[in-house]
């Protein structure tokens, strides 16, 4: 699996690399695409001398605020190490430049950021800009409704699951794979490896049966759950498989009459072929 590849900012080149599952960028080739400075170790050494915040945050990091780490990256000379941040801590270095050409980030950094607390004071706001999302990507607004119908199945899932003993994203984890084995004979990881997927969402790329069959996994282990007053990840975990065979033994039936498997390799939405662009059409 190809881990490392270049971002482009108004033609700058920037490289990235996934390190824990997220892409991490090389600071030096940001802060040169921000400020065309000719010696950006340096420049980023001055920028930490006049913010203090900023010095402590790349030595320590914080609360969940990771530090930058030196990552290898394979280029022309051979395998070099790359001072990099991961993309929380790159939009915290583009808040300290002081270009003109950071200006752009920083005024939609303000503008994400005043959407999130508009969203927790009225959390409609949400749904409709998911929506919203979905339908730029080019999705149907029937697929869009099964989508959300089942963003809600999940969160009422996951809500029963915290309240009887299942905190950890390992034991989510598990309990979810243990539905969409039942479902469907695959595990989510399986799932995303018969699909061509790496690190996008399952569920944005199936099709309306998929989605379907997966609602009806998880309501049915909701409601399992519910019926048994379940507590505790072992009688989760059986709830589960109980919940995804219910599902599992629907589609099969399905497929009897279709004549054809449901789990299917194919996309709902045909994957880019371009090359994803870290860019400002500002």
């Amino acid at each position: 699996m190809e881990t490392t590849k270049i971002a482009l900012f108004k033609g700058k080149e920037i490289r990235k690399t996934i390190h824990n599952d997220e892409w991490w960028f090389v600071i030096n080739d940001v802060i040169e695409a921000l400020t065309d400075s000719r010696d950006p170790a340096q420049y980023f050494k001055r920028l930490k001398q006049r913010d203090e915040e900023l010095s402590k945050l790349t030595d320590q990091g914080a609360v969940q605020f990771v530090p930058p780490l030196t990552l290898d990256f394979i280029t022309a000379g051979g395998k070099q190490k790359m001072y990099c941040w991961n993309t929380e801590g790159i939009f915290r270095l583009i808040q300290s430049i002081p270009s003109p050409k950071a200006e752009p980030f920083k005024r939609w950094l303000a503008k994400v950021g005043y959407e999130r607390v508009q969203e927790i004071e009225n959390p409609e706001l949400a749904t409709q800009r998911t929506r919203m999302l979905y339908k730029l990507k080019g999705y149907s607004d029937d697929w869009i409704e099964k989508r959300m119908r089942g963003i809600a199945i999940r969160e009422e899932l996951t809500d029963e699951w915290q309240n009887r003993g299942a905190q950890e994203k390992r034991d989510y984890e598990i309990l979810t794979a243990e539905i969409s084995k039942a479902t469907f004979g695959v595990t989510p990881s399986e799932y995303k490896d018969l699909k061509g997927l790496q690190r996008e969402n399952l569920r944005d790329h199936m099709d309306d049966f998929e989605l379907i069959f997966t609602m009806l996994g998880e309501r049915s282990t909701t409601e399992i759950h519910r019926n048994e007053d379940s507590q505790g990840t072992a009688k989760l975990r059986k709830d589960a498989h109980a919940g995804g065979k219910i599902a599992g033994n629907a589609r099969k039936e399905l497929e009897k009459k279709l004549g054809r498997t449901v789990v299917s390799p194919k996309n709902y939405l045909p994957k880019s072929k371009s090359v994803r662009r870290l860019k400002n059409d500002q």
